[in-house]
């Protein structure tokens, strides 16, 4: 009997989108077969079958052969695919580690339910809700599934902590838990400040416009923008960021698609930060609505862009609920840069293709030389004040390119990340040094001047990556030695402070960093970049 709910389900699910979006009674039909199938299959087939997972598989396969960034998301992965961008989930409210198979407070999030009841960092976790979660190879997973759950819940935890005689026992009410979207805010020189962003979430720009009034206290000026690494988020994030940069009524970015009639998306004329000089850096995992402010900078001759070419995630999805659940996310849409420029790489080849295309890029040169990338007259653009040439069909290719720095970058050096030794040390170390860094480090900037790893500390570095078979390579770890130790370094900083004082510490060594300093710092270099 389930089956047979699920299969005519299945029918009427079909006919309901045919009822939204059908133009045409050929369609009717076409719709209609792909429900019909699946019931007879599952009224009449020889052999038993896993219906759900046959009709994800028919869902999944159809949407992979429109183009990449059609989804089917299972129902219960909707929940947990919203929360990053929602900016919230609901939970107890800590950051933790897994380390030697015991759960260790990393952080207990200000003002969350944790830290309300007294729970520190540096507490291990033994039991939830009186199940033992120490030496069982719990993941990371398992920790979140434990921990998470609805607002005013309660959840049971005791804890080991250093210096106490006995277990400490805490009740936590969940609560909702903010997802922070900006990852560093900070003065790089005298004027100049920089901010990360890791997604453009419903918390974005609220996160930002924090960021940037505090930066105006240390006479900020000039904003270096980190778009490096960040995959997008909500595209009215990114039209709100923009806006703060200009001060006409100036297209963001429109979107247009055979059944989405054109829709413009405009500055207000506000921009509280329009006589600021920006840079945006920018790299091959910088997709989306990351594209789109760059895009909008660009064409508008505002902003330098400023590292290796974007992604080109030019397409719009809307997702439609099915019946269990799950969820369609559906492209029905392109993004366009005000000049008129698809965002969207090519996916005439097929899904397997767009992916083999992207991986190219790591093997043709493209992360070392600007001209090892060719586009056809046909893809070319002029902006919209300068008159500058920039190219559409595929990522928004820098104003300024920078090569991807593999001076440190070692066969020794990739084994130890993909070992993940670098954090588990800094984790280990930081756990055995708790109470003297803590004591000796008041402020980030004392730990930024004076913090560095002793001889014996390397060595135990070293002997880490062994235990974890990494095999030491000393000619190769000579090469790497400046970049392992700012990383490790950086990693102690986030465990005395946030992610802030990490990328603080590593972006020191950042030659991207370097170079938009160089630009924005030298008005006369900015605007020759922009045409002026």
């Amino acid at each position: 009997m389930k089956k047979k709910v699920i299969s005519i389900s299945v029918v009427v699910l079909v006919l309901c989108l045919l009822t939204i979006s059908a133009s045409s009674q050929a369609l009717t039909e076409e719709t209609f077969k792909i429900g019909r199938t699946i019931g007879l299959i599952d009224a009449f087939y020889v052999d038993t079958i896993n219906l759900p997972s046959l009709t994800e598989k028919v869902i999944i396969e159809t949407l992979k052969n429109l183009d990449p960034h059609s989804t089917y998301i299972s129902a219960k992965d909707v929940k947990e695919m919203n929360e990053p961008l929602n900016g919230n989930f609901e939970g107890i409210g800590i950051q933790f580690n897994l380390l030697r198979d015991s759960i260790i407070v990393i952080d207990p999030i200000a003002g969350g339910p944790s830290e309300k009841v007294g729970v520190r960092s540096g507490d291990r976790i033994l039991t939830i809700d009186k199940e033992k979660v120490t030496g069982i190879g719990i993941s990371t997973q398992g920790v979140r599934k434990r921990l998470m759950g609805a607002k005013g819940t309660k959840v049971n935890i005791t804890v080991f902590r250093k210096g106490e005689s006995e277990i400490l026992d805490f009740t936590i009410i969940r609560d909702k838990i903010p997802i922070n979207s900006l990852d560093a805010a900070y003065m790089l020189d005298r004027e100049t400040g920089y901010i990360k962003l890791n997604k453009f979430a419903a918390t974005t720009e609220k996160e930002f416009s924090d960021a940037v009034d505090s930066l105006r206290k240390n006479n900020m000026k000039n904003i270096i923008l980190d778009l490096r690494g960040n995959g997008g988020g909500y595209m009215l994030a990114a039209t709100a960021l923009a806006d703060k940069f200009f001060t006409g009524k100036n297209l963001i970015v429109y979107l247009s698609g055979r059944k989405a009639p054109r829709q413009d998306y405009k500055s207000s004329g506000s921009g509280s930060l329009s006589s600021a000089r920006i840079v945006v850096l920018t790299d091959e995992q910088s997709a989306s609505a990351s594209e789109i402010l760059s895009g909008a900078l660009q064409d508008w001759d505002r902003g330098v862009i400023l590292g290796r070419r974007t992604f080109g995630k030019g397409l719009v999805q809307n997702g439609f609920y099915l019946t269990d659940g799950s969820m369609i996310r559906l492209t029905i849409a392109r993004y366009y840069t005000p000049t008129g420029r698809s965002i969207q790489s090519s996916y005439n080849g097929g899904y397997d293709k767009y992916i083999e295309n992207f991986l190219k890029r790591y093997t043709d040169g493209e992360m070392m030389t600007a001209d090892s990338i060719h586009f056809p007259d046909s893809l070319k653009y002029r902006t919209m004040v300068n008159k500058r040439v920039v190219y559409g069909g595929g990522g928004i290719m820098p104003d300024v390119f920078v090569a991807a720095d593999t001076s440190y970058n070692t066969t020794y050096f990739r084994k130890l990340y993909a070992k993940n030794v670098l954090n588990t040390f800094a984790l280990d170390y930081f756990d055995k040094n708790r109470t003297f860094l803590n004591s000796q480090y008041k402020t980030f900037e004392n730990f930024n001047k004076k913090f560095q790893f002793s001889p014996v500390d390397i060595k135990a570095f070293i002997d880490k990556g062994e235990a974890e078979n990494v095999t030491y390579d000393e000619a190769q770890f000579n090469i790497s030695k400046d970049e392992i130790l700012l990383v490790l370094k950086g990693l102690i900083a986030t465990n005395l402070w946030q992610t802030s004082e990490y990328y603080q510490t590593i972006n020191q060594n950042d030659k991207v960093i370097e170079k938009a300093l160089k630009v924005i710092s030298d008005k006369n270099l900015y605007n020759k970049i922009l045409g002026y």
